[in-house]
């Protein structure tokens, strides 16, 4: 008989999970609040980077460059367009690029195409950026941006039509954290039991587990802002500018090919967030300083027309590590989350080794356990 796996949260880790189970043989039910990709989730929106540049000492330019192959199989497998390859510019600023050095031994390792340019090379090859305070870069041809919320809807499909089976409910939070319990409490009345339970719940996990989780999750306000490029100026499309990444006093980048417009957003951490009752309204200040760096770094953005705001969310663990661990008091009983805004990219990779571990009864690596935090990691 097949095993019953219940997995909660149709995200970017627990749709690929979901997917990724029913593939290895098991029965699986997929439940979410309101949908993939919808528009509270932290997987919305158009688009997503995908690159290899990450510093050293990580596993995650490894698991990109497994990603990248799992998102090519779905490609095809599917036929829609998900990957796409603008490349990724990375710029490292004067004086402070030990992340961009620690970067380019992984790169080589995991073989992820990337050329090292000087500020002389990149000024030739992207005119329209200036270049003030940029002292080289890491160019990646074969990365990119992702399609996220097609690729949501397309696992969500795949998923569907593999046999898998799918509920809108909420699943009831009363006794989660605590061992001992069966079944879940649904918002329809019902009851599920399964013989597994995987919760990717992305910034609502530490509400369903308070205790186990709590703290270990930050969920942060992210502000993003899209511009409209010049009339008739085509430098600023994705086959004439990749997608960028400069790395100065904040981490700032900008995906050229998102169709609300010229994507840019910082990565600093924004201010605590309540994911569901949240109001999404982009903070002025943060805009101003937005347009400020527009201005600077791409002259011909000065002024230009801001065409949408978009609010989204964050979950952050403190190291920025993903969670992939079983609950302490519960051994069937998965938690997967902490995407700290660089998990979407990776979803096919955890979906794939989160199967895996259920499945083979298997645990995850040290640098994914809960166990972590309590040895001060």
């Amino acid at each position: 008989m097949k095993p019953h796996v219940a997995v909660i949260g149709a995200g970017a880790f627990g749709g690929w999970t979901a997917l990724y189970l029913l593939r290895r043989g098991a029965k699986v039910t997929l439940l979410d609040a309101w949908g993939a990709a919808n528009s509270r989730a932290s997987s919305k929106g158009e688009t997503r980077v995908i690159r290899g540049t990450y510093g050293p000492n990580q596993p995650y330019t490894a698991m990109t460059a497994h990603a990248m192959r799992l998102w090519e199989e779905s490609e095809k497998r599917w036929n829609c367009r998900l990957l796409h390859r603008t490349g990724v510019l990375w710029m490292a600023a004067e004086g402070n690029d030990e992340f961009e050095r620690g970067s380019l031994s992984p790169l080589r390792e995991a073989e992820i195409p990337y050329e090292e340019l000087d500020a002389t090379e990149i000024g030739k090859r992207w005119p329209q950026i200036n270049l003030e305070g940029v002292r080289w870069g890491i160019f990646e041809p074969e990365s990119g941006y992702l399609a996220a919320r097609r690729a949501c809807q397309a696992v969500h499909d795949g998923f569907l039509a593999e046999g898998g089976e799918y509920r809108q409910v909420t699943v009831s939070a009363d006794g989660l954290d605590d061992a001992g319990w069966n079944a879940l409490t649904l918002s329809d009345g019902s009851k599920l039991r399964a013989e597994a339970y995987v919760f990717a719940c992305g910034p609502w996990l530490s509400g369903l587990f308070p205790n186990t989780i709590g703290n270990r999750i930050r969920v942060t306000k992210q502000d993003m802002f899209f511009f409209g490029a010049p009339a008739g100026d085509d430098r600023f499309s994705e086959k004439n500018l990749p997608v960028w990444a400069d790395h100065r006093e904040h981490f700032i980048y900008g995906i050229p090919g998102d169709p609300a417009g010229f994507k840019v957003a910082d990565d600093t951490r924004g201010p605590e967030f309540d994911p569901t009752n949240g109001e999404r309204v982009a903070s002025a200040e943060d805009l101003q300083a937005i347009r400020n760096y527009l201005g600077f770094r791409f002259p011909a953005f000065k002024n230009a027309a801001l065409l949408q705001t978009l609010v989204c969310q964050y979950e952050n663990t403190p190291d920025g590590h993903f969670i992939i661990d079983r609950h302490p008091g519960s051994k069937d009983v998965w938690l997967v989350g902490g995407g700290s805004g660089h998990g979407f990219k990776h979803g096919p990779a955890v979906g794939e080794m989160v199967s895996r571990l259920v499945m083979e009864d298997e645990e995850a690596d040290a640098v994914f356990r809960l166990a972590r935090f309590r040895q001060g990691r």
